[in-house]
């Protein structure tokens, strides 16, 4: 594209984290300027900026209508999550040519700020798949008079967080399965496998602690092994397209028959990779992790368990929550009970008798106390408690019989 005068006409971002990168999140605000670098003075009807944001599926597939007649078949859907317009230079027509209202540049280097909030509602994570895309830009329009418009774009990256530090994305992950082989009319022994993640929720950049057990009673040479996959599903006009892909894997040891192999946290590392998409409706991406056993000749023994990989990490104390409660519990029981109970203090620690004889001659200010209720009051008021004894005076009888009836079971 000729420029003419203008030097350059470039999108930047005021970028406010620590590596530099546009990155926004649902409710912030995206600012940045528009910068043009002009040798002369030139003559603008409008400078306009158009934000937008959206989810796009695409594919297509070959069918057969008869025996020598094929056609194809595309399938596509979008997502509209973000757009928005704003005019910087100018005013809002621009397909005259008229000399009115033109807004003259000087030579040198002109920045024009923008600003816009990004929808408070949940939105896709920028994305780039095999069928389809998420992806959120803002792009500038120069518009002079007699001349074609010059355009620029640059995206910038959407991550709707996912915070790992819930209940459910840290739970742990368990499951088993076993297997038996058979060639003709024998039957070799089990295959069998259990394996287990301290929990769902990752990051990336994280390592998972896999533990497995792997016992192999078969008569073959088996290898226990450990996969991270990603599967990208596209949805358009009711049909579904998937890919899955291999992220990351681990072998283990070969086992031969009769051997038993564990994994006490075995580690496998998640590579940079995009965080699950879950909330997109045309597009998703999950993650799994597989751990099973090649079995050569075979269809493979394997378990499956899901995964999100997330944008906010573990906290340091997220993963003890249970452990600092157990140690809290612990710490109480260590205080423990003393052996025997320490009795309660004296009558004549807590009143004297000065007072309990100066209580008793004080004259009753309520009149309509009087009576047998009276009598009662004076008669137990400041009185001693009874004598204080570890042993019951009233035992309840009716349970030590039923103890005794349960001693003499004989089931027991």
């Amino acid at each position: 594209m000729v420029l003419g005068k203008v030097k350059s006409f470039i999108v930047s971002y005021d970028c406010f984290n620590d590596s530099n990168v546009p990155v926004f999140s649902s409710g912030d605000c995206v600012s940045g300027r528009v910068i043009i670098e002009v040798t002369g003075e030139i003559r603008v009807k409008s400078l306009k900026i158009h934000a937008k944001g959206f989810a796009k599926v695409r594919w297509t597939e070959s069918r057969n209508a008869g025996s020598n007649t094929a056609y194809t078949q595309n399938y596509t859907e979008e997502v509209e999550y973000l757009n928005h317009k704003d005019i910087l230079i100018g005013h809002e027509r621009d397909d005259d040519n008229s000399e009115e209202g033109l807004t003259t540049i000087h030579a040198g280097r002109h920045e024009y700020a923008f600003s816009l909030e990004l929808p408070q509602t949940p939105l896709a994570t920028s994305f780039e798949g095999k069928h389809g895309s998420v992806r959120y830009w803002v792009k500038a329009e120069l518009h002079r008079p007699w001349l074609l418009p010059l355009k620029t774009k640059k995206e910038f990256t959407v991550f709707e967080h996912i915070d790992i530090n819930t209940p459910l994305l840290l739970s742990p992950q368990a499951g088993t399965a076993d297997k038996t082989l058979c060639c003709w009319f024998c039957t070799s022994g089990p295959i069998s496998l259990s394996a287990k993640i301290e929990r769902k929720g990752y990051t990336p950049g994280e390592s998972i602690q896999i533990f497995a057990e792997i016992e192999n009673c078969s008569s073959r040479m088996v290898v226990p092994k450990a996969a991270i996959y990603q599967t990208q599903t596209f949805y358009a006009k009711g049909k579904m397209k998937e890919v899955k892909q291999l992220v990351a894997n681990l072998r283990g040891e070969s086992l031969s028959s009769g051997k038993t192999e564990t994994w006490n946290g075995k580690m496998l590392k998640i590579p940079p990779v995009s965080p699950s998409i879950l909330d997109c409706s045309i597009i998703r991406v999950e993650y799994s992790l597989m751990v099973y056993v090649d079995i050569p000749g075979a269809i493979n023994l394997s378990l499956n368990l899901p995964l999100v990989i997330g944008t906010i990490p573990l906290h340091p104390f997220g993963s003890r929550t249970s452990s600092v409660s157990s140690q809290c519990s612990m710490t109480w029981l260590s205080m423990g009970l003393p052996e025997r109970p320490e009795a309660p203090p004296s009558y004549a620690e807590i009143v004297t008798e000065e007072q309990r004889q100066g209580r008793l001659d004080a004259p009753v200010v309520r009149e309509e106390l009087e009576g047998p209720l009276l009598a009662y009051i004076h008669e137990f008021r400041f009185q001693p408690p009874p004598l204080y004894s570890e042993i019951d005076p009233n035992p309840d009888h009716s349970g030590c019989a039923e103890e005794r009836r349960l001693d003499a079971c004989p089931s027991r």
